[in-house]
C-alpha cells in the first residue's frame, strides 16, 4: 500500500526522495526490518494470548529426553510467521503483481489448513488432527490454483534468450526488455547442466503437432506433487525446537537470490539463465518471510516458548514450493530443501521396511531408532540443540551449493 502512495508522490507530485520506493532492494530491506520487529515485539503478545487461551501442545510418549517438559508449551505459533510476513508485504510490495498475489493466497490457504488441524488437536482433543485426506485435498486444491495461474495467466512469461538482447529499457527498479521477446512457456531449469532448460511440453512431443497447448496436463500435476511433497516435508521437519524455522530461513534466503537475479535482465544475461519478468518483486515477500522466520526463532529456539504447529509448518512448505516453481527452480528442491527430503525419506523408509519385514519375518524391523531422522539422533543421545545446529550447517551447505548452480554447469 505504501508503494502506491510513494509512487503517487514521486510521479504525480514529484516529491524529492520518494522515488527510492521504486527499488526492490530498498523495499526488501524495509520488509525485512519490519517483519523482524513485528515477530519479536508482537510475537510475545501472541504467545501470551495463546497461553491465555490454553493453546498448549500435547506431547506423545516417545521416550525422548526432555520431551515431557514441553507439554503445555503454546502452539499455533505459525500465526506469528503469517502475521509478520503479510503486514510488510501488504505495505511494501506491488499488490497487483501476480506472483505476490499467488504467495499471499498460498500463505492464507496453507495457514488455514494448518490452523484447522491445530484447532482440532487442541480444542477437540483429537491427537490425529485434521484427517490426512482433507489435508491432501487442501494441498491439491492449492496446487490446482497455482498451476492454472502460472500456466494460463498472461502476466507469467519468460525470456530464455537473454544473451541475444540488443535493446534495453532502463528504469529505477529493474532493467526490462521489449515485450515481444517474452513468451508463455512451461520451461524450467535443470541444475548442473550447461544447456539447462527443459520444457515440460517436450514430454508430449510424441503426440504430434500442436502438443504445446496440452503442456498443462503435465505441468499442473507436477505443481500439485511439489506443493504436497514440500509442505509435508516441512511438517515432518518441525519436530524439535528451531529446526524447521532455521533450515527454512536458509532455503528461502537462497530462493531470494534466485528471484532477484531471475527478475533482472542484466543479471540473468550475465548468468545465462531465464529472465522471468516481474519475478523480482517476490524478493520483497521473501525478505518479509525470512524476517518473520528469524524473529520466530527468538521464541522457538531451545527451550522453545512456542511451537509453530501445522499452522506454521504447512505454510512454510507451501510458500517454499510456490517460490521454487515460480522462479523455475523446482528441480533444485531436492538439493535446496535436502533436509526436508531426508526427513520425508526417513519416514517412508522406516514405514516401508517395517511393513516388509513384518510380512516376511512375522516381526517388524526398523532402519532408524526412530523417524523422522532428527528423532533418530535424539534416541542416540544427542542433545536437540546440537542436532538443530548441525542440521542448520547442512542446510547452509546445501543452499550454497544450490546458489553455485547458477554458474556451475
Amino acid at each position: 500500500m505504501l508503494y502506491y502512495l510513494f509512487e503517487y508522490l514521486d510521479k504525480t507530485l514529484d516529491v524529492s526522495g520518494t522515488g527510492v520506493f521504486q527499488y526492490i532492494t530498498f523495499r526488501s530491506a524495509l520488509a525485512l526490518m519490519l517483519s523482524l520487529l513485528l515477530s519479536t515485539i508482537y510475537g510475545k503478545r501472541i504467545i501470551r494470548f495463546l497461553q491465555n487461551q490454553q493453546v498448549g501442545e500435547t506431547v506423545r510418549e516417545l521416550g525422548l529426553a526432555g520431551q515431557n517438559e514441553k507439554a503445555g508449551t503454546p502452539t499455533m505459533g505459525g500465526l506469528i510467521i503469517i502475521f509478520a510476513t503479510l503486514v510488510p508485504v501488504l505495505l511494501f510490495a506491488k499488490l497487483h503483481n501476480i506472483y505476490i498475489v499467488l504467495l499471499i493466497v498460498t500463505t492464507l490457504w496453507m495457514g488455514t489448513i494448518g490452523f484447522v488441524d491445530d484447532y482440532i488437536k487442541i480444542f477437540k482433543k483429537d491427537k490425529q488432527g485434521l484427517k490426512g485426506i482433507f489435508k491432501v485435498f487442501g494441498q491439491v486444491g492449492l496446487g490446482l490454483i497455482v498451476g492454472f495461474v502460472l500456466y494460463f495467466h498472461p502476466g507469467v512469461t519468460v525470456r530464455k534468450d537473454t544473451g541475444k538482447t540488443d535493446v534495453f529499457k532502463v528504469t529505477t527498479e529493474n532493467v526490462i526488455t521489449q515485450a515481444p521477446l517474452e513468451e508463455k512457456s512451461t520451461a524450467t531449469t535443470i541444475p548442473f547442466f550447461k544447456n539447462n532448460e527443459f520444457d515440460y511440453a517436450e514430454l508430449l512431443a510424441w503426440t504430434g503437432e500442436g502438443y504445446e497447448k496440452w503442456a498443462w496436463l503435465i505441468f499442473i500435476p507436477v505443481v500439485i506433487f511439489i506443493i504436497t511433497a514440500v509442505s509435508n516435508g516441512a511438517n515432518l521437519t518441525d519436530g524439535i525446537d528451531g529446526l524447521a524455522a532455521g533450515t527454512s530461513a536458509v532455503s528461502v534466503l537462497a530462493l531470494g537470490i534466485f528471484t532477484f537475479v531471475s527478475g533482472n535482465i542484466i543479471f540473468s544475461n550475465y548468468l545465462n539463465i531465464m529472465y522471468i519478468p516481474n519475478s523480482g518483486e517476490m524478493t520483497v515477500f521473501i525478505a518479509a518471510f525470512v524476517g518473520s522466520l528469524i524473529g520466530f526463532l527468538w521464541y522457538n529456539s531451545y527451550p522453545a516458548s512456542v511451537f509453530m504447529g501445522d499452522t506454521g509448518s504447512l505454510t512454510i512448505g507451501g510458500i517454499i514450493a510456490v517460490l521454487a516453481i515460480a522462479v523455475r527452480k523446482e528441480l533444485l528442491i531436492p538439493l535446496l530443501c535436502g533436509i526436508f527430503l531426508v526427513e520425508n525419506f526417513s519416514v517412508v523408509l522406516q514405514v516401508s521396511y517395517f511393513k516388509y519385514t513384518k510380512k516376511r519375518f512375522g516381526e517388524g524391523r526398523r532402519i532408524f531408532l526412530m523417524s523422522p531422522l532428527h528423532h533418530h539422533y535424539q534416541k542416540k543421545g544427542y542433545h536437540e540443540s546440537k542436532i538443530v545446529t548441525r542440521f542448520w550447517i547442512v542446510a547452509i551447505m546445501l543452499a550454497i551449493l544450490s546458489i553455485v548452480t547458477l554458474k556451475l554447469r
